[in-house]
């Protein structure tokens, strides 16, 4: 399984102006694009720990093979855009959408029927949206546990990694995605 980002979120959870606010920034634009580019990186970390998007993203799942139920990470999905199959020859079919239903609450893909004859490696390639909406749909505790690891991130510049702040990770808790 690998995942190939399409379309990256159009906005972050975060504005500048509340991220500046929260790490007491004076007015003025030296650091703008080391605070935006650690809101960016707050984002993907608070994201990978997780296994969530938080802002709408298209994506693209590629599966070595196909079960009658496949899960699609990075929920919430909002959206299945195509499934396409691909056989041993490497020709492509495109799924028709009544070949499939998308289960949105549970962020799953069932297939009507698991085709026998699919390639060994990136058999089915699944393109998808997933993430709560626009940047203002993120639950707050979201945004305020990124705006957490900006701090971090902003304190420990130029020195050692910074840690998550454990504050962070307790608000990211209920969101996070856990395998059993």
């Amino acid at each position: 399984m690998s995942l190939q980002l399409n379309t990256p979120p159009a906005a972050e959870p975060v504005t500048l102006a509340q991220a500046k606010a929260w790490l007491r920034v004076e007015s003025g634009t030296d650091e703008d694009d080391l605070i935006a580019a650690l809101i960016a990186a707050a984002r993907a970390r608070a994201e990978w720990h997780t296994g969530r998007a938080f802002v709408t993203q298209g994506w693209t799942l590629w599966l070595d093979r196909s079960a009658p139920v496949i899960e699609i990470p990075l929920p919430p999905l909002q959206a299945v855009a195509s499934v396409t199959l691909y056989a041993p020859d490497g020709s492509a079919t495109v799924l028709g959408s009544g070949d499939y239903s998308a289960d949105l609450a549970g962020s799953r893909l069932l297939l009507n029927a698991v085709p026998l004859a699919l390639r060994a490696t990136n058999a089915v390639a699944i393109a998808f949206t997933a993430g709560y909406g626009d940047a203002a749909d993120a639950p707050p505790a979201i945004a305020q546990a990124i705006l957490q690891i900006v701090a971090a991130l902003y304190e420990h510049r130029g020195g050692e990694p910074a840690p998550n702040p454990g504050t962070a990770l307790a608000l990211l808790a209920p969101y996070r995605i856990i395998h059993l």
